[in-house]
């Protein structure tokens, strides 16, 4: 019956859709300002529109349902979730992705995801992917590209709430005020749920919550000069079960399971603070400064391991910006602290950057370098050890315009990933220091954007050294951090949206990797010629909208990842392997001037979906279908 609902609605809904336009967007929070037809990077922006219609939970939920990027919850932990995008796998590809919150780099100095979960979709203004860029101006970890995220700053009032399945619950907010000197605007987030998981025997769910909040404000006492400030909090209490043996998976995927180690409860605290300035000193040339304090409190529950960590940042930069040319350069220094019981860490960071871009006529062109130093000490009551790197980071970019839609592109990047500090350590014992990974990435597209329709596509390739992965030996006596010798990716990514008619739309992400060890032996095992596990080939996202009337949109998505190897399955012989990953979902929203109601359902055909580690160790993830309805109202 579901089936022939969604079939009638296809098929009635190409008949009909929006009178809105396509035009080129601008990429604003790269080091150079540019619009996207003219980008010398593959690019994917979304806008505050684009998110409040996919009406998402949280931000990976709209990265895994809208964009190019995967994600899923880490080991069960919903609340911090792994994402990927152009190979790197889902164990460490958000290692290789840096992800800046206005400017602000979140990226942590251990194994810990970002936290986007404490970004509310409805304070978001602006999220910008830019695949194979951003080392220069970001630094560390830009491998695979970076998610930047713009938060409002407009003078919108606007609430959400809504209700749903398994005890959802959650309130949001967003309010903006300015004045010709003067501008504040504060946001805030309460989510909770009962959970759709047991636990245990005596059937307990995995219960979590959620707070957050932020307030920032700017002032400008003269002309010349803006001063800003801002503060944020987060309050995260999570608890997810453990693994599933594939019988118990495919028996009931919210079995609490008779052979893990149990569930895991985990409160994460983190406050931030912010402090910064723009002094133009002309038309063309301005001095910006920023620098900003986190501190953050990882308390695993259930295990009685806290870890506290802080957080030091702070970027100069001068920038020349004249009509045809604009050319930027600074300075940043980052120093990272986790201190435990037994032990501290420290990670810290030194980088020098310039970067320029030149356009005349039909022609722009990009070019950048990095030098970065990155220093560890570890110290616990028996030992004091410490290290240092040096390593260097370059962008070359190429764009021609074709004429006033159609634009091609090309650019060579090369960049690096320092390691965490977890990697010198097995079972909290350490294991000695391991490589930096080096990646060199090649790119080509070709973009097409006309007021009907976007087009994108970008073939790229990858060439790494020191690739950095978790050996897991089947005894688990030679487990070790350590690097892989040679490796590639290869792929080819596509972007469409097309708006049919007045009524109906379709946006499709489609992206093709192969991601290949070319060599590597460890404890005697030759993985040489095997793919990477945890890299799906194929990955597909298709959304398609239908105008019923000038008040209400409906929205059909799809998304679908093709199996993979299981994590740990390095030797590509283990008997299971990571499933294809599927949802359907579906929304609709009815809007009367301020006021915007909506319901949507995920996993409208009850798919069953899970992240393999290995075989018999699946952690089920949007399992079964959920549903949430809420509203919206502007003031």
């Amino acid at each position: 019956m579901k089936k022939k609902i969604i079939l009638s609605l296809f098929i009635s809904s190409i008949l009909v859709a929006q009178s809105i336009e396509l035009k080129p967007l601008s990429v604003t929070s790269t080091a150079i300002k540019t619009d996207e037809l003219r980008s010398t990077d593959a690019v994917e922006i979304y806008t505050a529109e684009d998110i409040d219609k996919a009406h998402v939970q949280n931000i990976y939920e709209f990265l895994n349902q809208q964009t190019s990027v995967t994600a899923m919850p880490s080991y069960g932990n919903s609340y911090s979730q792994k994402i990927d995008f152009r190979g790197y796998g889902m164990d460490n590809g958000y290692q290789n992705i840096l992800i800046t919150v206005d400017g602000r780099k979140i990226n942590n100095i251990d194994m810990a995801p970002q936290l986007l979960s404490n970004l509310s979709p409805s304070s978001i203004e602006r999220l910008e992917i830019i695949k194979s860029s951003g080392i220069v101006k970001g630094g560390d970890g830009a491998n695979a590209g970076a998610i930047n995220i713009i938060t409002k700053k407009s003078n919108a009032k606007e609430i959400t709430v809504y209700g749903g399945t398994h005890g959802t619950a959650d309130g949001s907010f967003y309010l903006g005020h300015s004045e010709e000197k003067f501008s504040i605007n504060a946001s805030g987030e309460a989510q909770r749920s009962d959970g759709s998981r047991y636990i245990n025997s005596k059937e307990d769910k995995d219960e979590s919550s959620l707070k957050t909040g932020s307030l920032n404000f700017t002032y400008n006492p003269i002309d010349t000069l803006e001063l800003r400030a801002g503060a944020s909090f987060a309050r995260v209490d999570v608890t997810y079960g453990g693994y599933l043996t594939l019988d118990e998976y495919n028996e009931d995927a919210k079995s609490a399971g008779a052979f893990n180690w149990g569930s895991t409860e985990q409160k994460y605290d983190t406050d931030v603070v912010n402090l910064g300035f723009s002094y133009h000193f002309s038309d063309k040339l301005s001095l910006n400064i920023d620098a900003s304090r986190e501190k953050k409190s990882s308390n695993y529950v259930t295990y009685a391991s806290v870890s506290d960590y802080t957080y030091d940042s702070a970027k100069a930069v001068l920038a020349y910006e004249d009509k045809n040319f604009v050319l930027l350069g600074g300075i940043e220094g980052f120093k990272g602290e986790r201190e435990s019981a037994f032990d501290e860490t420290n990670k810290d960071n030194i980088a020098a950057f310039i970067i320029g871009n030149m356009t005349f006529d039909s022609h722009s062109i990009k070019a950048g370098y990095r030098a970065e130093k990155v220093k560890y000490s570890y110290e616990n009551s028996l030992s004091s050890i410490k290290d240092d790197y040096s390593l260097s980071g370059i962008e070359l970019g190429y764009n021609y315009l074709l004429d006033g839609e159609n634009s091609v592109f090309a650019n060579y990047t090369h960049a690096y990933q320092a390691p965490d500090i977890d990697r010198f350590f097995n079972f909290g014992t350490f294991n000695g220091f391991i490589s930096p990974m080096k990646t060199d990435s090649f790119s080509v597209g070709y973009n097409n954007i006309n007021k009907d329709n976007k087009l994108k596509i970008a073939l790229y390739y990858i060439s790494l050294k020191d690739e950095i992965y978790y050996y897991a030996d089947p005894t688990w006596v030679n487990s070790k951090n350590t690097n892989i010798d040679k490796s590639y990716k290869y792929g080819l990514d596509i972007y469409d949206k097309w708006l049919i008619n007045e009524d109906f739309s379709i946006a499709l992400n489609y992206n093709y990797v192969r991601a290949v060890i070319d060599k590597e032996v460890e404890n005697g095992e030759d993985y040489s010629g095997n793919d990477l596990p945890g890299v799906s080939d194929h990955n597909i996202k298709a959304t398609l909208g239908y105008s019923l009337n000038k008040s209400t949109i409906l929205s059909l998505t799809q998304t679908y990842r093709s199996q993979a190897y299981a994590l740990n399955d390095f030797n590509n012989n283990f008997t299971q392997k990571q499933d294809a990953y599927k949802s359907t979902d579906i929304s609709i929203s009815y809007t009367k001037e301020s006021l915007e109601l909506f319901a949507k359902i995920n996993n409208l055909f009850n798919q069953r979906n899970g992240l393999w580690v290995e075989d018999n160790a699946i952690y089920p993830m949007n399992f079964c279908t959920t549903a949430i309805a809420g509203f919206k109202l502007k003031i």
